[in-house]
């Protein structure tokens, strides 16, 4: 068996098809995915980002389309079935799949990096990442305590003889 690969899937339906065409389109792709050793990841057809949308320009005498995203991850076979299945459709305006494993992985490394080189800089500048101070906490006999933070904070002043100034919040 091949590697398992995530890919997106986003196709465009008919507009009348409806709720249930729909439903039966994504009943379909689901079942292919899951004979071939995939699955679904996410869908995402609701109207805030997708769903019914006007489109770029004509398909057919269609103006308007109903999107559908899905995340699929699975062998390269299962792509080349969705493929066909999708080609043969009637109600599927236009689909495409793209795979998506690569930039993914690409990105949470980029991101990983940019966020060791953001913790290196902090290191070297002495600045620590700020701990959550808790305002009201409990002795050992229970009873409500006020806790009181204390911070140092530098002086605006410009002459270099200022010493650094302790802030008390309660």
């Amino acid at each position: 068996m091949s590697e398992s690969r995530q890919y997106e899937l986003i196709y465009v339906l008919a507009p009348d098809v409806g709720d249930e065409g729909v439903s039966a389109l994504h009943a379909q792709v689901q079942e292919i995915v899951e004979e071939r050793g995939g699955k679904i990841e996410k869908t995402d057809s609701e109207p805030p980002n997708w769903g019914r949308r006007r489109m770029a320009y004509e398909i057919g005498r269609h103006k308007e389309g109903i999107y559908v995203l899905e995340l699929v991850s699975g062998p390269g076979e299962l792509i080349g079935e969705l493929d066909r299945r999708l080609k043969v459709a009637d109600n599927v305006l236009r689909y495409l799949i793209v795979r998506v494993d690569e930039d993914l992985r690409k990105s949470s490394r980029a991101s990983a990096a940019r966020e060791a080189q953001r913790q290196r800089r902090r290191d070297a500048r002495g600045i620590t990442t700020p701990e959550p101070v808790a305002s009201a906490a409990s002795d050992e006999s229970g009873e409500s305590v006020e806790t009181v933070s204390v911070s140092a904070t530098e002086s605006s002043g410009t002459s270099s003889d200022t010493a650094p100034q302790l802030e008390v919040k309660e």
